[in-house]
This record gives structure tokens, sequence and C-alpha cells, in this order.
């Protein structure tokens, strides 16, 4: 990908100024949320950016291009979905110029059932061709499973919540949603990270998914976002994923 020969220029290069820019536009997991602290009417949500998958891939890329400087925009927001991160695109990552933004929604937007399947594609359009037309090089990155089934480690909200992301997941909404979001990265030629295909493939060799979230719902936990970064990595090395 082009961000990669932009590395290497600015690597070989550090005494020319200027820097890499890349920036990742999703939700609560994108924020970098991880573990909820459930009060039975509300959750608090417990940070740790050091954790996040774009941080763990800027470090990767500081030890590959020591000479890069490499800024990350965090346009990650909690509770986010497709159609909301399309209307805050401008101001949130297109101002910052970048020259490549990961796109990562999907865990939000399937809460609205089979009739929001096509207002999340329409979103993921505008997106893209947004991005396209600003000449930012994009990623979709596919997000992970949700809970498989309710765990008794869920407070009071987090069953209810559970038992709905339950059932999402496993009656193959979740799977319409990311097989629409791929074919229409296909369309538009836009490479994708298949994260959610990696967590089906272990799903099927027997692992116990709900156990890699670190809120037993939605957002992975700490070693699941290392994964993700270097399946982040492999895409931007080009590999088929």
């Amino acid at each position: 990908m082009r961000v990669l020969q932009r590395l290497s220029d600015h690597n070989a290069d550090f005494f020319s100024g200027g820097h890499v820019t890349l920036a990742f536009l999703g939700d609560s997991v994108t924020h970098g949320s991880f573990e909820l602290e459930d009060y039975g009417d509300r959750f608090v949500g417990i940070n740790d950016y050091a954790a996040v998958y774009h941080n763990r891939l800027k470090e990767m890329l500081n030890i590959l291009f020591p000479n890069a400087p490499i800024n990350v925009i965090n346009a990650g927001i909690g509770g986010d979905s497709a159609p909301g991160g399309a209307e805050r695109l401008e101001r949130d990552v297109l101002r910052y110029q970048p020259d490549l933004c990961a796109v990562c929604f999907g865990l939000n937007d399937v809460h609205g059932g089979d009739n929001g399947l096509e207002r999340y594609l329409s979103a993921l359009r505008s997106i893209f061709a947004a991005l396209k037309n600003a000449g930012v090089e994009t990623v979709f990155m596919t997000p992970n499973m949700m809970n498989t089934y309710v765990s008794d480690k869920c407070g009071e909200l987090g069953k209810k919540v559970a038992d709905t992301t339950a059932r999402l997941q496993n009656d193959g909404l979740m799977d319409a949603y990311m097989d629409g979001a791929r074919s229409l990265c296909v369309e538009m030629g836009i490479p994708v990270c298949d994260c959610y295909a990696r967590w089906k493939t272990l799903a099927a060799a027997g692992v116990d998914t709900t156990l890699l979230l670190s809120n037993h719902i939605n957002h992975p936990t700490r070693e699941m976002h290392r994964m993700f970064a270097h399946m982040l990595l492999d895409t931007l090395l080009g590999h088929d994923m």
C-alpha cells in the first residue's frame, strides 16, 4: 500500500520533515474501551489507550520505520455506528488529511436488525467514497464477534445486553452484516482486514470466543487488540487476509 512507501521515504530521509498520519474511524473498540463497570442502570467504561489496536500498530511501525514520524488520529466514539461515522468524517478524519484511514463499524449497527443492513451499507459506501475522493488510502477492518452466550461475569445490566447480542451473533445477523460489508468492499476496491473471519475460525476450532471479550459482550481483550494490530500490518504489507 502507498502508506508503506511514504513511511519508507520518511524513514530514509528523516531530515526532510513531514510525517505520516494514520486515522482510525470506529466505535468504542477503536476508542479504546475494554471492561465495563455495571451499575445496574448504566455502564461506565474502562479505557486503555495504550492497549488499543492502533497504538499497537504504531508501536510495530515505529520499530520497522524508526525515523518516520507517525501521527495517529483516534476517531473512535463509543456507541457510534457507520451512519454516525459518515456524519462526522470531515470533522474527525478528513480535516487532518491522513495518509490512511482504517474504518471499523458493525457492532452497534447490527442492532438495527434486518431493516438496518441497507442503512449500514449505505453509510459505509458514503465513507469509502468520501475518503477516495479526498485521496485517502482506505482499509475496512471487520470487527470481532460478539458474545455467544450470557456470561455469569456480567452484571445485571450486562446480562440484559449480552442476551440481545448473543442472539444477534448466533442467529447469523452479524454474519450477514459482515458479508454485506465485504461485498461492498470488493465492489469499491477497498482492502479488507478480516478480523471477523479470524474470530469465526477460532470459534470453529472450539475456542470460547466469549472469553476473548473483556466486557463479555463486544469489547475484545488487550491480547486480541494485539492480534488486530498484527492483522492490520499484514494488510498494509499486502497479505491476503
